[in-house]
């Protein structure tokens, strides 16, 4: 389950235990691992919509501790999901998390972007859905297929972008159902 790169860089970037928020951490260009997991159900994501990544901690006795980090596509428009088709990324309202609830083989999921393509594959091998407090339908964290060269930056109708090997990655080694997702205001 765990990539031998995720368990050999045992480095360790601890934060205090601040909430969810992502202000101490670095801003990544490229996927870096930074620590091994000791206890799974303990991870958790952070999505900076600022910094465009997507940071996975773990909880650890009194400290929030930095395992990966991902760049990551977002919605094209800032702000707050207000009503489907609106091209923005949900944002965790009251300190609510999303919750994955479901980790879907996206493979063979075409979509068309009305932009003269037609429908072509989308999404990435998965797709992990995002449920929670939000206006509109169908919000995840997916793969790029077609859209690579837009992580990180904006350019989704909502969901969450990652590049196809960092999506892969992301679920191999740390993704479950019932994970916690915040996503921070612009």
């Amino acid at each position: 389950m765990y990539s031998a790169l995720t368990l050999t860089l045992c480095l360790t970037y601890s934060l205090a235990a601040t909430g969810f928020t992502s202000a101490e951490s670095p801003q990544v260009f490229d996927r870096t691992v930074y620590s091994c997991v000791y206890n799974p159900p303990s991870l958790y994501i952070v999505i900076s919509k600022q910094k465009r990544n997507l940071y996975v901690y773990e909880e650890r006795f009194n400290n929030n501790v930095l395992v990966a980090a991902y760049p990551v596509c977002l919605g094209a428009n800032t702000g707050n999901k207000q009503k489907k088709g609106d091209f923005r990324t949900p944002e965790s309202v009251n300190g609510e998390p999303f919750i994955i609830s479901e980790i879907c083989d996206a493979s063979r999921w075409k979509h068309d972007f009305d932009d003269g393509r037609g429908s072509i594959p989308a999404y990435g091998k998965w797709f992990l859905r995002l449920k929670g407090n939000y206006v509109g339908t169908g919000i995840g964290i997916h793969g790029s297929t077609g859209n690579h060269f837009s992580v990180p930056g904006r350019g989704s109708e909502g969901c969450i972008r990652l590049r196809d090997d960092d999506i892969e990655h992301l679920k191999e080694n740390y993704a479950y159902l019932g994970m916690k997702v915040y996503i921070e205001p612009d």
